[in-house]
């Protein structure tokens, strides 16, 4: 796919975040144009957030980082997919990083093969670049 200027995507990121900083890398190094946002300072609503988490189950929105997870003070498996959406417009620290609009595609999360699916392009899709650089990550470049 060929990009204009124009940024072909948003990234809604936590600044800062070193797992963000690694993703928004790739992306450039594939020339994709984008532009940035704060996930922690958009003013989101149920109805803003929703669309990005269509098809997913309640652990695949969340974000395993969160103080509130790690400290094991917040049981998601108690909540309904609402209820959590309710609870990350309180609280969007919550949302599993990043959120990319790309055109009309909401994504949660860098899923490597909707990426590429909807840009065209071919990034290694067994590339796992997580919003947290304490797991593993591999090394991918463009051909």
């Amino acid at each position: 796919m060929r990009f204009t200027n124009k940024p072909a995507l948003i990234f809604y990121e936590k600044t800062g975040c070193m797992g963000n900083a690694k993703q928004k890398k790739l992306l450039r190094d594939y020339k994709v144009p984008f532009e940035t946002k704060s996930l922690l300072d958009t003013a989101w609503s149920s109805d803003s957030l929703r669309p990005f988490f269509e098809g997913l189950e309640p652990q695949q929105m969340i974000n395993s980082f969160a103080p509130q997870i790690k400290n094991h003070e917040l049981d998601i498996s108690k909540l309904s997919k609402e209820e959590l959406i309710e609870l990350m417009v309180e609280t969007p620290i919550l949302i599993k990083r990043p959120l990319l609009v790309i055109g009309k595609e909401k994504i949660c999360g860098f899923d490597v093969s909707k990426i590429n699916r909807v840009l065209g392009l071919s990034i290694c899709e067994s590339l796992t670049i997580s919003s947290c650089p304490s797991q593993s990550e591999q090394s991918c470049t463009p051909a």
